[in-house]
């Protein structure tokens, strides 16, 4: 009876079944989230570590704070989307901020502290919301796409099967290469279980491949594994700030670095990933999206205390999505993945990259279906959309993807006598990416 309480409270909460979903399928799609982004727990202590900063202590709070932010995704916004320290924005804080430009950590950290702040005063005054609502349907249609292009080529890097060419920028790898042949066995996998349709076919494509990575040295069980550990402290960059250099050039240079970044990965993230799930409302708008930008910015504030770069709305959430997921308890989930992953960390980490980016391909194959809904005849939105679509992949960021088309899109608007079809925010964002490109 108590279990059967707590179901209803959860689905009251959340409002489940009003979403056409069930528990069940829920949780299944937050697990699915969690093991296609929980490279970020190895991934992300390793760049920031470049930087001089301590290991084991950004690995507990990567955790912390993709729990902090996910809980407030869930709880406020109940939305399905996970958010962890971005990948991109840690490697610009690690490799140009500190290694690059020879400021300390501390000084990375304190740009990303302010710019948390930033972004909860920007939303609390709707500045961040206005700039979501005012991107044209057909380029939100057309973000889905891109980001659906852009995470399949993730998962084609991660297996192998794509590899980095001088002369042609990327070419084929190594079909003999046994991470490629498990990434692909995945695929194969998660495949057949679609057809079939058999529920959690992702999940079950990803604990298949590193299964199979065992038997080809692709998934490495460490000498002395343990499942279970107590995280490590986070004392050594807990609130760890340099507040010396805040209103020198460089700090304004890096924190709008920061910012752009930030604010149109997370743009597009919730818009691509809500197209392609039927969220968007009537309008085409992102529903709650004031609650969820809040997640990020809280994200980022707090990640920032507790020793971590920017926190962001992950891609991976699509793959949850696409599982079914449709309220917060997918977020809810995830949240509890991480903080289960603080104390079992030596069990995720065997998670191979081979095998969660089966995962991401597949992925990709579902959030390119809302190009069936982008109007091709004009070509005042079809370019916009196709640089948006093109970008994404070839920039590799969502941030580019979204300048692309939102700038060709107002100057063909302007060009053709149509400007009556552009918002003025749509405007100024576009002036403001021209002064990013030229000044």
């Amino acid at each position: 009876m108590e279990h059967l309480k707590y179901k209803y409270m959860l689905d009251k909460f959340f409002k489940i079944r009003e979403n056409k979903s069930t528990l069940k399928t829920e949780i299944v799609a937050g697990i699915t989230t969690f093991m296609t982004m929980v490279y970020i727990l190895a991934v992300n202590p390793s760049i920031l570590s470049a930087a001089g900063m301590d290991k084991d202590a950004v690995f507990t709070a990567t955790a912390l704070s993709a729990v902090i932010a996910t809980l407030v995704m869930a709880l406020v916004a109940k939305l399905p989307f996970a958010l962890a320290p971005g990948m991109g924005l840690n490697a610009f804080f690690a490799f140009t901020v500190v290694l690059g430009m020879g400021y300390t950590w501390e000084f990375a950290l304190t740009a990303v502290f302010l710019e948390g702040i930033i972004f909860i005063i920007l939303t609390a005054f709707n500045i961040r919301e206005l700039i979501v609502n005012s991107i044209p349907l057909n380029l939100k249609h057309a973000v889905s796409v891109g980001i659906g292009l852009f995470i399949a080529f993730i998962g084609l890097k991660g297996t192998g099967l794509i590899v980095d060419n001088p002369a042609t920028l990327v070419s084929l790898g190594n079909m003999k290469n046994p991470a490629v042949l498990v990434g692909l066995a995945g695929v194969l996998v998660i495949g057949v279980l679609l057809t079939k349709k058999i529920k959690g076919a992702i999940l079950i494509g990803i604990l298949v491949s590193t299964v199979i990575g065992l038997f080809v040295g692709v998934t490495i069980i460490p000498e002395n594994f343990s499942v279970v550990s107590l995280p490590p402290s986070i004392e050594p960059i807990f609130f760890k700030f340099d507040f010396s250099q805040i209103f020198t050039i460089d700090m304004l240079i890096v924190l709008f670095t920061f910012l752009f970044v930030d604010m149109f990965d997370t743009v597009g993230t919730l818009v691509g990933v809500s197209s392609k799930s039927g969220m968007l409302d009537k309008d085409g708008n992102v529903p709650r999206v004031k609650q969820a930008l809040f997640a990020d910015s809280i994200g980022t504030f707090v990640g920032a205390i507790l020793g971590t770069s920017t926190v962001t709305t992950y891609v991976e959430s699509a793959a949850g999505v696409a599982e079914g997921g449709k309220t917060g308890m997918t977020a809810l989930t995830v949240a509890g993945m991480f903080a289960l992953a603080l104390f079992f960390a030596p069990l995720f980490m065997i998670i191979p990259a081979a095998a969660t980016a089966p995962a991401l391909i597949i992925v990709g194959l579902f959030m390119i279906s809302p190009i069936l809904k982008i109007d091709l005849t004009d070509f005042t939105e079809a370019i916009p959309a196709f640089f948006t679509i093109i970008m994404m992949p070839l920039t590799y960021s969502i941030a580019e993807g979204i300048v692309f088309g939102m700038l060709s899109f107002v100057l063909l608007k302007l060009l053709t006598g149509r400007y009556k079809e552009l918002k003025p925010i749509m405007v100024i964002i576009a002036v403001l990416f021209i002064i990013k490109f030229f000044v």
